[in-house]
C-alpha cells in the first residue's frame, strides 16, 4: 500500500481527562485535528508493529467518519490487524473484553461516554491497552506531549472499508476483521450469571423488567441478552436504537436524564425491576418499584451478594470505590474482612488493583460498577447481576435494598453537580478551599465536629506510582463526609461535583428523604465553597 506523510500543524488542547480526548465534534473536524491526536497515540507506543488494535464506538456522530480515518493512520503505521465492530460500533465494556479475549495490542475507543452526541455536541476518543484497561497517567501524559510538537503524520491510501459485512479482508498484508459487536460479550456474560434461572424467572413473571437504552450503544446487547436470550418480551427495552444524536438523549443513566423510566418505576404501573445505560454502555442505573438505588449503595449491595452469582461463588479478593463514593461498601469489606481500596476518579485507577489480583468487584458513585470480568466498567453486566440477585433471593430490589441497610446500616449520600462553571470561578473555588484545608480539622460547625480535611492524594499500591490533587475531603467525627472535585468528563467550562454523605445506623431512619436528611451539609458545602455566592446560582444543575 502506498503510505502518505502528511504534513501538520499543532494543537496545544489534546490534553486527555479521566476517559480520553473529548471536545466538541467540530473541534475534531478540524484541519489534521482527529489525525494529529491518533498519530500522537502511535508515536509514543512502542513495538506495535504486525500486531492487532481493536477499533469501535458507541455510534455517535462522526464515529464512522472517525473510524475511516483511524484505519487509514493504523495501517501506515504498520499495524497487523485491525478488529473493528460491526457498523463501527463497540460498547466500551464489549471492547475491553475483546482486547483481552483475541489478546490484542490495544484499542481505539470513540466515545464520549454520557456526553449528547449530534453535529454540535460531542465527540471523543481513548487509547486502552491490551489487559483491557483506559491507558495510565503516564501514557495519557505521553499522549499529550506529543501532541504539543508532532509535526507529521502517516496516512495509507486506502478504499473506505465496508463496516456493515461481517468477515475478513486482507489488503497489502493489512488484515481487517469486522466482527458481530455483541457475540463475544453475549458469551461472557452467560459465562459469569446463572442465565437458566434468569430465563425462567422472566419467563414465569416472577422478574418484570424495562431497560432504556437511551438511543445509544446498549440497544443491541440489551437485545440480544434480555429479549433474544433471556426471553423478555420486546417491550422490555425501549430506545434500542443506537442513533447518532441518540435521539436529542443527554445519554446520562440518572433520575434527571432518564426521567421516562423513573417516572414508571414511581407509578402504579412499575415493573418489578428498571435500568438505564450510558452512550457508551459502561454506566447504569437501577430501580425498582418505587425504589432507585444509588450507585454507592448498589456496589455495596453486590459485594454483599457476590456469593449468589456463579461467577463469584468462592468469594471476593476485593473491592475498591472511587474516593467520593459513599463509604457503604467499607462497611461491607469490613464486615467480611476482605481489603478494601480508595482510589481516585477513573477507571484506569482500578485496572492495577484488578490485574494484581487484589480485587474482585469495584464502582464509582458515577453510576460506575464492575469487576474481573473485564477492565471497564459495565452497565449491561450490573444490570443482569441485579436481575440474578432478585431471582436468586427471590425478593424485589426494594427488599433487597432495606435488608441491607438494616444490616449494614445507611449512608444517605446525594452529589450535586454545578455544570458548565466559568472555568476561573471553578478554580478559584479549588483555591480558595486548598488554603481553608490545612486548617479546618477540629473546628466545630453546629452538631458537626471536623475529623480530618485533606486534598486527597493517592499512592499505587501495585506500580508506586503517586496521583495528588485528586479533590478535597473534609471529614466529621460523626461518619459524615462532604468531597468537592472537578470533573473531567464535560466539555464547556468546568464541572464541580460536591459529594454529601450521612451515615445513619438507625434503621427507623432509613427511610429519609437524602436532600432533607442531608441540609445540614449542604449548608455547610456552600459555606466551604460559595458556589451559589459566586455563580449566581440558586441551585445544582443536577442531583442524583
Amino acid at each position: 500500500m502506498h503510505i502518505k506523510t502528511i504534513v501538520t500543524q499543532t494543537y496545544q488542547d489534546q490534553n486527555p481527562g479521566t476517559s480520553g480526548l473529548r471536545k466538541k465534534v467540530k473541534v475534531f473536524q478540524q484541519r489534521h485535528y482527529l489525525e494529529n491526536f491518533v498519530q500522537s497515540i502511535f508515536d509514543v507506543l512502542p513495538n506495535f508493529q504486525g500486531k492487532s488494535l481493536v477499533i469501535g464506538g458507541d455510534g455517535r456522530y462522526f464515529n464512522k467518519e472517525a473510524i475511516q480515518t483511524i484505519i487509514k493512520i493504523a495501517a501506515a503505521n504498520g499495524f497487523g490487524e485491525l478488529i473493528i465492530g460491526q457498523n463501527g460500533i463497540l460498547s466500551t465494556p464489549a471492547a475491553s473484553h475483546i482486547i483481552r479475549k483475541y489478546g490484542a495490542f490495544g484499542g481505539l475507543i470513540l466515545s464520549a461516554s454520557h456526553n449528547p452526541a449530534g453535529e454540535n455536541e460531542d465527540f471523543g476518543i481513548k487509547y486502552n491497552v491490551s489487559n483491557g484497561g483506559p491507558a495510565p497517567e503516564k501514557d495519557t501524559q505521553a499522549f499529550f506531549a506529543r501532541s504539543k510538537i508532532i509535526d507529521s503524520y502517516k496516512l495509507a491510501e486506502l478504499p473506505d472499508i465496508n463496516l456493515n459485512e461481517i468477515g475478513t479482508q486482507e489488503i497489502d498484508g493489512l488484515k481487517i476483521t469486522i466482527i458481530d459487536s455483541v457475540k463475544d460479550y453475549a458469551q461472557l456474560m452467560e459465562s459469569i450469571f446463572d442465565f437458566d434461572l434468569l430465563r425462567q424467572s422472566i419467563q414465569n413473571g416472577f422478574i418484570t423488567l424495562s431497560f432504556d437504552a437511551m438511543s445509544a450503544v446498549t440497544g443491541p446487547y440489551a437485545k440480544r441478552i434480555l429479549i433474544d436470550m433471556l426471553g423478555a418480551p420486546e417491550s422490555a427495552v425501549q430506545n434500542a436504537t443506537p442513533l447518532e444524536d441518540f435521539a436529542g438523549h443527554h445519554p446520562d443513566p440518572n433520575l434527571i436524564h432518564a426521567h421516562e423510566l423513573a417516572d414508571l418505576m414511581f407509578s402504579d404501573n412499575a415493573p418489578t425491576f428498571g435500568a438505564a445505560s450510558d452512550g457508551d454502555g459502561d454506566r447504569n442505573m437501577i430501580m425498582g418499584k418505587g425504589i432507585f438505588v444509588t450507585p454507592s449503595d448498589s456496589l455495596a449491595i453486590l459485594a454483599a451478594n457476590a456469593t449468589l452469582i456463579p461467577a463469584y461463588y468462592k468469594g471476593l479478593k476485593g473491592v475498591a470505590r472511587s474516593m467520593p463514593t459513599s463509604q457503604a461498601v467499607d462497611r461491607v469489606a469490613a464486615h467480611y474482612k476482605i481489603p478494601c481500596y480508595e482510589t481516585p476518579t477513573g477507571w484506569k485507577f482500578f485496572g492495577n488493583l484488578l490485574d494484581a489480583d487484589k480485587i474482585t468487584l469495584c464502582g464509582e458513585e458515577s453510576f460506575g460498577t464492575g469487576s474481573q470480568h473485564v477492565r471497564e466498567k459495565d452497565g449491561l453486566w450490573a444490570v443482569l447481576f441485579w436481575l440474578n440477585l432478585i431471582a436468586r433471593r427471590r425478593q424485589s430490589v426494594a427488599e433487597i435494598v432495606y435488608e441491607h441497610w438494616k444490616k449494614f446500616g445507611r449512608d444517605i449520600y446525594s452529589r450535586h453537580d454545578y455544570e458548565a462553571v466559568d472555568s476561573d470561578i471553578a478554580n478559584n473555588i479549588m483555591t480558595n478551599l486548598r488554603e481553608q484545608i490545612e486548617t479546618l480539622a477540629g473546628t466545630v460547625f453546629g452538631d458537626y465536629v471536623v475529623k480530618y480535611a485533606d486534598e486527597f492524594c493517592y499512592h499505587d499500591s501495585v506500580d508506586g506510582s503517586t496521583s495528588a490533587n485528586q479533590g478535597f475531603r473534609i471529614g466529621f467525627t460523626n461518619g459524615s463526609r462532604i468531597v468537592f472535585r472537578l470533573s473531567g468528563t464535560g466539555t464547556v467550562g468546568a464541572t464541580l461535583r460536591i459529594y454529601l454523605e450521612r451515615f445513619e445506623p438507625d434503621a427507623t431512619k432509613h427511610n429519609q428523604d437524602p436532600q432533607i436528611a442531608l441540609a445540614p451539609l449542604i449548608v455547610l458545602a456552600e459555606h466551604f465553597c460559595n458556589v451559589k455566592q459566586l455563580t449566581g446560582w440558586t441551585a445544582p444543575t443536577v442531583i442524583t
